[in-house]
């Protein structure tokens, strides 16, 4: 009994670490695909986003993906993509979708 408790356990432990890992961004070219949680973005928008120079807002709370950026926020869509925009938040790069004005993904 104890050793079927045990295997249970540590299959539920290695399911759950899977669930958790689903939100994925791909970059691809050319057009932007989006399945469940899975953002396919063209590499153009990483491209254009890393060559901008616009100042940081400071931001009190995590900037993840996933989160929604408040009105105060200003961001910028990206040329020739208008299903993107960014902006520099807490210092860090961010894509976000311009109509929700939610994180599609943190650029380091």
């Amino acid at each position: 009994m104890r050793k079927t408790l045990l295997a249970a356990s540590a299959a539920f432990i290695a399911l759950s670490g899977a669930a958790l890992a689903q939100s994925t961004v791909i970059v691809q070219e050319p057009a932007p695909v989006v399945s469940g949680t899975t953002v396919v973005m063209p590499g153009q928008v990483r491209t254009y986003v890393m060559q901008q120079q616009v100042p940081s807002v400071a931001y009190q709370g995590d900037v993840v993906v996933g989160a929604t950026l408040p009105e105060t926020v200003e961001v910028r869509t990206v040329d020739g993509y208008n299903d993107y925009a960014y902006t520099v938040v807490n210092e860090r790069r961010v894509i976000v979708n311009p109509q929700t004005r939610a994180v599609i993904q943190v650029l380091d």
